[in-house]
C-alpha cells in the first residue's frame, strides 16, 4: 500500500513507497509501481564511451510488456554508442536495467528510469563498457584481498547564467562558501541537490567553490560576457561502482537543472586563467566485512591504507590518462590553485597529490565540548578516514578512472614495495617549502601525449587479468594523442580561451 507521506523530504520515493531498500527491489515490485504510480513509460540509462549517460525511451502500454521490458532489456546499436570499438558490422548489445537503480525522472512525469549494463549476444557482460570494466576490477578485487574500494566523489563545475554581477559582487578566488546575496546560484543548486539526493542518498553536502569569473570572455555566444560561479557537490561514500554511476548522474540532473533556467553548467577542466579548475578529487576508503580499516586502534594511518597509497603513488602517472583526458587539463595542474604536480602525500595539504584529511578519529563528539549541558557520548563513532586522490579533473571518465585505482589497489596489496613507496612519497609540512626536496619528486605528466605514452608503455599492467581489454587501452591511447597540444607553449589568452572553452560539456 503506497504511503501518505514519507518521513524525510529528501528520501528515495520509491523505498518509501515499497518500503523496502533499493538492493531489494525485485520485478514484481517494479510492476506494482508502475501500474500504481501510472507510469507511462520505462527510460533506460547508460554510460557510453563518452562517459555520458544516454538514453533509450520505452512507451508501457499493458503489465505483459512492461513486465518483457523489466525481464529481458532492449536491444541498442553499439556501434554508435561505442565509436571507435565496436564495428557496425556486429553492432548489436542488450541493455539490461539493474533494478537497484531504479528511480523517478525529476525532469519527466510517469517515467520510471533505470541504470542498464551492456550484454553481449551471450548475455555476458561486454567487455569494454565502461562500467563493466570497473565491476570486474571490483570483482577481481575483492577476490584477491578480501577487501572493498568505497569511494566519494568531490564534483566541482562551474554554473555560467546572466544576471548583474556588480550587486553584491563576489571577488575573484574568494568564493569558497560564499552565502547569499554574493552567491547567486543558491536556489538552482538547491534544486540539484534535491534531485541527486532522492536518486542517490549520498550527498553529503554542497557548497560555493573558490572560482568566480564577473564576465567570461569567450567566442562561443553560449557564454560570453556571462557570470560563472564555481559550486560542489561532495558524496558520501559508497562501493566504487555504485558511486562511478551515481557521479554520472549527477553531471546529468546538474546539466539538466540548468538548462531549465536558462543557465549553463560546465565540468570543463579550465575555463579561465588564473581562476581554479574543476577537479573531480576521490576519496577512497578499504573496508573489510563493512567496516573501515584505514587507520590503527591509535588512530594513525594502517598498513593497508599506507599500501593503497603507495600504489597510487606507483601509478599517479598512468591514471592521469583516465582522469586527465583533454588538453586543458594541464592547464589546471599547474602550482598554486591547489592541484598537484608532483608525486607525494601528505596531512591536510591541498597541493598533495593525495592529502590525508581530518577524520574525527583523535577528537570526537566534539558537539559535547561546545554544548556541555547536553552532553551525550558516542561511545562508537563511525570511522570516516580516508585519502583523498587529487590529480583528476572534471574530463575524467570516471568508471574508468576508478578500475585503474582500484588495480592499483591491487597491486599494493600483492607487493610489500607499496609500502616502502608510501614511506618514501611522503612529506611534512616544512619539507614542501625547500625546493631541492620538491625537485626530486616525480612529476606528472604535463600533456595528453604524454599521458598517451606513459600509458601505452603500462598497459600490461592495466590488461592483466582481462581487466581493461586492449582494444580499450588502445582507443584511450588514440584520443589522448589526437588531444596532444603542448599547452604550455601557447601564447596569447585569447589562444588559451578557445582551448578551454572546446571542452565546455566534455562529460
Amino acid at each position: 500500500m503506497e504511503k501518505k507521506s514519507t518521513t524525510y523530504p529528501l528520501a528515495n520515493p520509491l523505498a518509501e513507497f515499497l518500503n523496502k531498500p533499493a538492493r531489494d527491489f525485485n520485478r514484481e515490485d517494479l510492476l506494482h509501481l508502475i501500474e500504481q504510480k501510472k507510469i507511462e513509460r520505462v527510460t533506460f540509462h547508460y554510460t557510453a564511451l563518452d562517459g555520458r549517460l544516454k538514453e533509450l525511451k520505452i512507451p508501457v502500454t499493458n503489465r505483459d510488456q512492461a513486465e518483457l521490458i523489466l525481464a529481458e532489456g532492449e536491444r541498442v546499436d553499439g556501434s554508435s554508442l561505442f565509436k571507435g570499438i565496436l564495428e557496425a558490422g556486429v553492432s548489436d548489445l542488450y541493455v539490461v536495467p539493474e533494478y537497484k537503480t531504479a528511480f523517478l525522472n525529476p525532469f519527466e512525469k510517469h517515467s520510471l528510469d533505470f541504470i542498464c549494463r551492456f550484454l553481449d549476444k551471450y548475455g555476458e557482460r561486454a567487455p569494454f563498457a565502461l562500467d563493466n570494466v570497473l565491476h570486474k576490477a571490483q570483482t577481481h578485487f575483492c577476490r584477491n584481498t578480501g577487501l572493498d574500494l568505497y569511494a566519494l566523489g568531490e564534483l566541482e563545475f562551474f554554473l555560467i547564467y546572466s544576471g548583474d554581477p556588480n550587486i553584491f559582487p563576489m571577488k575573484k578566488q574568494l568564493g569558497y562558501h560564499e552565502a547569499a546575496p554574493f552567491r547567486k546560484s543558491g536556489e538552482i543548486l538547491d534544486e540539484m541537490i534535491h534531485h541527486i539526493s532522492q536518486i542517490s542518498g549520498v550527498v553529503k553536502y554542497s557548497h560555493s567553490e573558490v572560482g568566480f569569473i564577473n564576465s567570461v570572455q569567450s567566442d562561443q555566444d553560449e557564454i560570453c560576457g556571462k557570470s560563472a560561479e564555481q559550486l560542489e557537490v561532495e558524496f558520501l561514500p559508497k562501493p566504487a561502482d555504485e558511486m562511478a554511476d551515481f557521479l554520472v548522474i549527477a553531471r546529468w540532473i546538474i546539466r539538466n537543472v540548468a538548462f531549465r533556467h536558462g543557465c549553463v553548467a560546465t565540468f570543463a577542466p579550465k575555463i579561465e586563467l588564473g581562476v581554479a579548475g574543476n577537479g573531480l578529487h576521490l576519496h577512497l576508503q578499504l573496508r573489510k566485512q563493512d567496516k573501515n580499516i584505514m587507520t590503527s586502534p591509535e588512530g594513525d594511518l594502517s598498513q593497508p591504507a599506507l599500501r593503497l597509497i603507495g600504489g597510487l603513488c606507483q601509478n599517479a602517472q598512468s591514471l592521469t590518462a583516465f582522469g586527465n583526458m583533454v588538453a586543458s587539463s594541464y592547464l589546471r595542474l599547474i602550482p598554486h590553485y591547489e592541484a598537484p604536480t608532483r608525486i607525494f602525500w601528505s596531512d591536510l595539504n591541498r597541493n598533495a597529490l593525495i592529502r590525508v584529511p581530518l577524520s574525527w578519529n583523535v577528537a570526537h563528539s566534539l558537539a559535547d565540548r561546545i554544548n556541555p549541558a547536553s552532553s551525550s557520548p558516542n561511545n562508537s563513532p563511525e570511522n570516516r578516514q580516508t585519502i583523498e586522490f587529487r590529480s583528476p579533473d572534471g574530463s575524467a571518465l570516471v568508471h574508468l578512472l576508478l578500475a585503474g585505482i582500484i588495480m592499483a589497489a591491487d597491486w599494493a596489496f600483492a607487493d610489500d614495495g607499496s609500502l616502502s613507496l608510501a614511506d618514501k612519497f611522503y612529506l611534512e609540512k616544512e619539507e614542501m617549502a625547500k625546493e631541492d626536496i620538491l625537485d626530486n619528486l616525480p612529476v606528472l605528466p604535463s600533456s595528453c601525449g604524454e599521458s598517451a605514452q606513459i600509458l601505452d608503455s603500462n598497459r600490461t599492467f592495466f590488461e592483466r587479468d582481462g581487466i581493461f581489454p586492449a582494444n580499450l587501452i588502445d582507443y584511450i591511447v588514440g584520443i589522448l594523442n589526437e588531444e596532444n597540444i603542448e599547452v604550455h607553449s601557447l601564447s596569447g589568452s585569447v589562444d588559451m580561451r578557445k582551448l578551454m572553452h572546446k571542452y565546455l560539456h566534455i562529460s
